[in-house]
């Protein structure tokens, strides 16, 4: 256990974090603007439905243009989640979400070019959301057939596999789904509000619509009897609608400083559990992430009466603290935040991410974070975070990028149907649904670098097998990507 002395006061510093290998470089420096410009990048390469001219990711071209026909409406655009042709709106709302909050807590510290960029991904994001939303009594969740999709090893642009259109109507429930939604729309408006004021006040409008069907009809999408085949297992409810309840209320709270959101955050709390579920934070549970939301205004504006939003939030950051006593998050040798399950990647991106979004709070009331037998600087959540990053990079022990495209060594065959076929402007021919087998059982490295995706990363041995078929460690998704943005904007202008 190691101690220095910050401000005439005993704060821990994670310097487990600094030793806890020694046969490879913790020390090398990192572009992070490099890394930032290659995150947002990424998005361009998930895009569904009619590319823009200046679209940058060129080995990609239209895809999913008749999304929607069979309920007369225009469901075209959105991304595509992972390395599949499947657009699932609960994780694409997640993702947005993230994206926006990227930019609201540090899209100050982003290059303008950057910043504009991150702005480019997240419109193509809400403008689809808004789809979803865009009839009455009725939320759009899901288009594509996983079953037909994944049975299939196609370019989007050769997608010649069902696109069903999956809808929840009223009375049945979403609000997982719907509260995500909202979620993502009240952030978004928060984002766009000074550069585009009249898009801000729809995505708020709508924003207020989904969170109504979201309360209104209460429940899991995933429960719906025509929903659960398409949803099952990839991404259904797991943990619960609740926490996507308070999460879109919290958002609205702070887009709209309405104190009928407050109330419903204070009245319903406990009811919703709040106090559930805390040490988790992606697409699925929003606890961690709703806390740490919640806690701002304990924090900078003394609203005292969500004072047990802000301790489940220090409860939850205090477990990443591996001297803390309450300590229980599990590292890898090479000090990487590890989950069972696939996609670990995810875990690391989105809990640093809530560590500098809460240091920052802290930092700007001049506060630290008690652990109890600890007292924990803002800084030192800020070294935490940075040892993730650093991690992912390429300072871990197999010495690799967990970024495509950045640095000389990184994974090539990625489970990710576009990157690995051949790219349509240079094999111009259709191939079908089984041909594609060749392409996904070959050696050889994929032909389209999907700049700045993130893979589902190592596991929890360190290790990492450059392999297509290994989905759980070479998928990359949104969700990962989403809050590494606001995190790596952070290093561009923190680099130390």
């Amino acid at each position: 256990m190691s101690f220095s002395a910050l401000n005439g006061n005993h704060y821990l510093l994670p310097l487990f974090l600094l030793f806890a290998a020694g046969f490879f470089d913790l020390r090398a420096a990192h572009d992070y603007q490099d890394a930032l410009s290659k995150a947002i990048l990424f998005f361009e390469g998930q895009r569904s439905g009619v590319l823009p001219q200046d679209q940058r990711m060129s080995w990609r071209a239209n895809s999913g243009l008749s999304d929607g026909w069979t309920y007369n409406t225009d469901l075209t655009g959105g991304y595509y989640d992972a390395g599949d042709n499947i657009k699932f709106g609960f994780p694409m709302a997640f993702t947005t979400t993230m994206l926006a909050w990227s930019v609201i807590e540090f899209g100050e510290n982003m290059p303008p070019s950057e910043l504009r960029n991150a702005f480019v991904a997240l419109r193509w994001a809400t403008d689809y959301l808004l789809k979803t939303v865009s009839e009455p009594d009725r939320i759009f969740v899901q288009v594509g057939d996983p079953g037909s999709d994944h049975n299939c090893w196609e370019r989007p642009e050769d997608m010649d596999t069902a696109r069903t259109v999956y809808a929840v109507d009223a009375p049945n429930p979403a609000s997982d789904v719907a509260g995500e939604t909202a979620a993502a729309l009240a952030a978004s408006s928060i984002a766009f509000r000074s550069s585009d004021p009249g898009y801000s006040n729809t995505l708020l409008r709508n924003a207020v619509k989904a969170f109504q069907y979201a309360d209104n009809y209460r429940g899991a999408y995933s429960d719906n009897a025509n929903i659960k085949g398409g949803a099952c297992p990839y991404y259904c409810d797991f943990d619960g609608y609740q926490d996507e309840l308070l999460w879109g209320a919290a958002w609205l709270r702070r887009a709209t400083q309405d104190d009928s959101f407050l109330n419903y955050i204070q009245s319903n709390g406990k009811t919703l559990g709040a106090d559930d579920n805390i040490n988790e934070f992606g697409w699925d549970n929003k606890h961690a992430g709703l806390n740490v939301l919640v806690s701002k205004e304990v924090i900078e504006e003394n609203t005292y009466s969500l004072a047990s939003y802000k301790a489940s939030a220090e409860s939850f950051l205090c477990t990443l603290i591996p001297e803390s006593s309450s300590s229980h998050i599990e590292y890898t040798p090479g000090g990487l935040i590890y989950r069972p399950g696939g996609s670990n990647l995810q875990h690391a991106t989105s809990i640093s991410f809530l560590q500098l979004v809460y240091a920052n709070y802290l930092s700007r009331t001049s506060q630290s974070l008690n652990c109890g037998n600890l007292n924990v600087a803002p800084q030192t959540l800020r070294l935490l975070a940075k040892r993730q990053v650093d991690y992912i990079l390429g300072n871990n022990p197999m010495g690799l990028s967990y970024m495509v495209g950045y640095s000389n060594n990184y994974p090539h065959r990625i489970h990710h149907r576009g990157s690995s076929l051949p790219s349509i402007k240079d094999h111009s021919q259709f191939i079908a649904c089984k041909e594609g087998s060749f392409y996904f059982n070959s050696s050889d490295p994929n032909p389209n670098v999907l700049v700045g995706a993130i893979v589902g990363g190592p596991g929890e041995d360190d290790v990492y097998v450059d392999d297509r078929a290994d989905f759980k460690r070479s998928e990359p998704t949104t969700y990962i990507n989403a809050p590494f943005v606001g995190v790596l904007a952070y290093f561009v202008a923190n680099p130390s």
